[in-house]
């Protein structure tokens, strides 16, 4: 009976058996050779609080394949005292937690130390008082929630001086993502191994109602791509739009709509790599009010492929034209629209301003709460929006549904002409 006790702890506790793919070790950083720093960054529930527990377990023992050596002064790190002790330490993922029961630490909270039985010091810091890394020297750190830091760049600069000790430190930071600066900076240094997980990755030990609650509320949404999905969302200063702003102008479904019209941003090439074909749909309401019902942009179509699509999204919403920008294409994008439905109300336009001149009128159509999104966030036209300044975007690449959506909501705000009636 004891034997098969000490079988099944070893099962439940030899975290490299049930560990998920996220959380196995990490062979490289960027650069192909060993890492400095192990960036986890993952969605709330993630499992990131269990990683950082055990991979410390794993270097106070020098437990393979986690650690290569054991470590002998651990520097453990929350956004505050009370984080560090309630979820690194005692937490139901924390040290305390997952230690083998003849292994397990004693934590003395008075000194805020953890001491194993083989000779390990973990010392437990708050990142509101970085002066108290310096002087203290470590061989391994684990860095809880970074992005929360009320001062990153100072905390783990310090930290960075007292990493010292062995012949190989490392550190381990687990945290859900913001768009600072210095998770930004680890994120490119050729010394960090990054890991990445949603939520989901760890649903199998969440609660289901939690899983259909929470994520079915914010799945999509910036919140949610932050923290469910675990990703980094940018903000950027110039932009012509912010997240804040189409979340706020988001609407479950449209009203009737008098017009309805899909912009078209046709690509000059179906190479792959090469620019999407921006295909966006949008539609006016009687009191003049824009709304975006559909983003079917594609990547890597030739002409007659993104034409279908184009086409299949204005067939189903019933749409009165579409609107296609003809610089790359001219007369060719007309016709092959043509080929596939000889009926479509084609309107050609063509491209005499620069993108970001075309696009302020749309933006200040949003700023006045004149235009709003229809349902689920379009998740990545709102990522061009809200990365379009005036030098484009961050990346350099074209803004294809930037541009489907400028076309088909000036279409739409445009004066029409209503035609005079002669009397003979």
């Amino acid at each position: 009976m004891e034997t098969d006790q000490r079988l099944t702890w070893a099962v439940d506790r030899d975290f490299i058996i049930t560990a998920l793919r996220h959380q196995l070790p990490r062979a490289q950083a960027h650069n192909g050779g060993d890492w400095t720093t192990w960036l986890m960054l993952g969605g709330r529930g993630a499992g990131k609080t269990r990683l950082g527990a055990e991979w410390v377990r794993a270097v106070v023992e020098g437990i393979g394949p986690y650690a290569q050596m054991k470590a002998r002064s651990i520097a453990l790190i929350g956004e505050t005292a009370h984080d560090v002790r309630e979820v690194m330490i005692e937490g139901p993922s924390g040290l305390l937690r997952t230690a083998h029961p003849r292994r397990r630490p004693q934590w003395t909270a008075t000194r805020r130390r953890l001491e194993w039985p083989n000779g390990a010091i973990g010392y437990a810091y708050s990142a509101e008082e970085p002066h108290q890394l310096r002087g203290p020297q470590f061989d391994a750190a684990w860095c809880d929630e970074l992005a929360k830091w009320k001062d990153p760049d100072a905390t783990f600069d310090m930290l960075q001086f007292g990493l010292r000790l062995g012949l190989r430190p490392r550190q381990l930071v687990t945290t859900t993502p913001r768009p600072i600066a210095l998770i930004k900076r680890l994120v490119t240094d050729p010394r960090t191994a990054v890991t990445r997980a949603p939520t989901q990755a760890n649903a199998v030990h969440l609660s289901p109602v939690f899983i259909e609650a929470v994520i079915g509320r914010y799945a999509g949404t910036r919140l949610g791509r932050q923290e469910i999905d675990g990703e980094i969302i940018e903000e950027r200063a110039d932009a012509l739009w912010s997240r804040a702003m189409l979340e706020a102008l988001r609407v479950g479904e449209a009203p009737p709509l008098m017009r309805v019209v899909v912009g078209i941003d046709p690509p000059g090439s179906a190479k792959p790599g090469s620019d999407a074909c921006g295909i966006v749909a949008a539609g006016i309401s009687e009191e003049g009010i824009v709304y975006v019902l559909e983003d079917a942009s594609a990547a890597g179509l030739p002409p007659h492929g993104w034409a279908s699509r184009a086409i299949a999204l204005y067939q189903r919403l019933k749409a009165d034209a579409i609107v296609a920008e003809v610089n790359m294409g001219g007369d060719m994008v007309s016709a092959v629209l043509r080929q596939i439905d000889r009926n479509v109300p084609v309107r050609s336009v063509h491209a005499t301003r620069g993108k970001y001149v075309r696009a302020e009128p749309v933006a200040a159509l949003y700023a006045q709460g004149k235009a709003r999104h229809v349902g689920r966030p379009f998740t990545a036209l709102e990522d061009e929006m809200c990365d379009f300044g005036l030098g484009g975007l961050s990346s350099g690449r074209s803004p294809d549904r930037l541009d489907a959506l400028v076309w088909a909501v000036t279409e739409l705000i445009k004066p029409r002409v209503e035609p005079r009636i002669r009397i003979l």
